[in-house]
């Protein structure tokens, strides 16, 4: 396929195209929607093959045996990532929003503080005050423009009730890859207040030329208290297949796990099962190598355009698609630069604000989609904010 093609969403129940003027009041026909991690891709051809013959079978009915889906997400994350995975240890959740809460619900009660080091992937902090846990916020500071864990400072913050960490690794929005070091003082910390670590690598498989992500399964001494979040949603372009996998290697805690699971009447999708057996495949291997470059050259001609504007910083991406523009060096208030962004420029972005402390300064932009339309985003931002130049 070509990742150059511009197909038009609009009016097809996208929720990235068809949601984007009630929520950030950008009209669909003259806007750009880089908003939710949703890639304007196609999926490769290996998974749109797999649809086809479910349709051309002709029956949608309950899904039997899945251990050629089990045994897919085993080859894929021992031939990508390097890690064995027990394929009995594996949980299908409807995603992995849906897999934190499930989470949630199974270790930790009303009222424990749950950890994110923030600002992080907003769901996480919906669910977690929904489910009337106590949102324990750790802002991360920056140091050469990136975040970076300062363990001491969390330490210090800490209260005592918290019970859980929640990992965005690689991290959401801020593009890093944690290194082994940073891992391995995730896992102290993690020991030195007795907490769950719930580590969501969702975007493990995006990552920029020269990175390597290191799954926290990989990290020793931190099984007992470990919970993996994986899922081919993000890295295939299937969002909308809502299906996650939760990889606990811990016979208690995957037991307390599959007790929730069974309370809930919790179950998969055919759709998704058929379509993740298929992506994590060589073919899809090859696609995703190909996606990756294509998104490395997406995220440089981002990056050159916003951070020549005077004031406006991307900060570099080790991985994802989701560029993270920090606008406090325009001396502006938040209202006036969103307002050039979605009224002048006519760009619909993730508002900064919604992924916790330190966010407030900083627009969120999907970068995955044809070259041309992040082309012609970088020259909208160019225009609106041009009295900068």
């Amino acid at each position: 396929m070509s990742f150059d093609e511009i197909i038009d969403r609009r009016g097809t129940h996208c929720v990235k195209w068809d949601m984007m003027e009630p929520l950030y009041g950008v009209s669909p026909q003259d806007g750009i929607s880089m908003w939710v991690a949703d890639m304007d891709f196609r999926p490769p051809q290996c998974v749109q093959d797999a649809v086809q013959a479910m349709v051309d079978h002709g029956f949608y009915g309950y899904f039997g045996d899945d251990s050629k889906y089990r045994a897919a997400i085993c080859w894929w994350m021992e031939n990508r990532h390097g890690w064995r995975v027990d394929p009995a240890h594996i949980f299908s959740t409807h995603g992995l929003v849906n897999g934190t809460a499930i989470c949630l619900d199974a270790f930790t009660r009303e009222g424990d503080g749950v950890v994110l080091f923030t600002p992080v992937y907003h769901a996480f902090a919906k669910v977690i005050t929904a489910a009337k846990r106590d949102l324990c916020e750790l802002e991360m500071p920056q140091e050469d423009g990136k975040y970076v864990l300062d363990f001491d400072a969390f330490d210090a913050q800490m209260k005592g009730h918290e019970t859980m960490l929640v990992l965005c690794s690689p991290h959401n929005p801020g593009g890093r890859v944690w290194t082994q070091a940073e891992l391995e003082g995730v896992a102290a910390f993690c020991k030195r207040h007795d907490l769950i670590l719930v580590s969501d690598e969702i975007h493990h498989d995006l990552l920029m030329p020269g990175q390597t992500h290191i799954p926290m399964a990989k990290i020793d001494g931190i099984e007992d208290r470990l919970v993996m979040m994986t899922a081919a949603t993000k890295t295939f372009s299937i969002a909308g297949s809502h299906i996650g996998n939760v990889i606990i290697a811990d016979d208690t805690l995957r037991a307390r796990f599959a007790a929730r699971m069974a309370a809930l009447g919790m179950s998969p999708n055919s759709f998704g099962l058929f379509m993740v057996t298929a992506a994590y495949s060589p073919e899809g291997a090859a696609w995703v190598d190909e996606l990756r470059g294509y998104l490395a050259e997406n995220a440089r001609v981002f990056d050159a355009g916003i951070n020549a504007i005077p004031g406006l910083r991307s900060m570099a991406l080790e991985s994802t698609y989701l560029a993270w523009v920090d606008f406090a060096g325009t001396g502006m208030t938040r209202d006036e630069f969103t307002d050039r962004v979605t009224n002048i420029a006519k760009i619909a972005p993730n508002y900064g604000p919604t992924f916790g402390t330190g966010g407030d300064s900083f627009l969120r932009f999907n970068i995955a989609a044809p070259r041309a339309v992040i082309e012609e985003a970088v020259t909208r931002m160019q225009t609106a904010f041009g009295d900068l130049q």
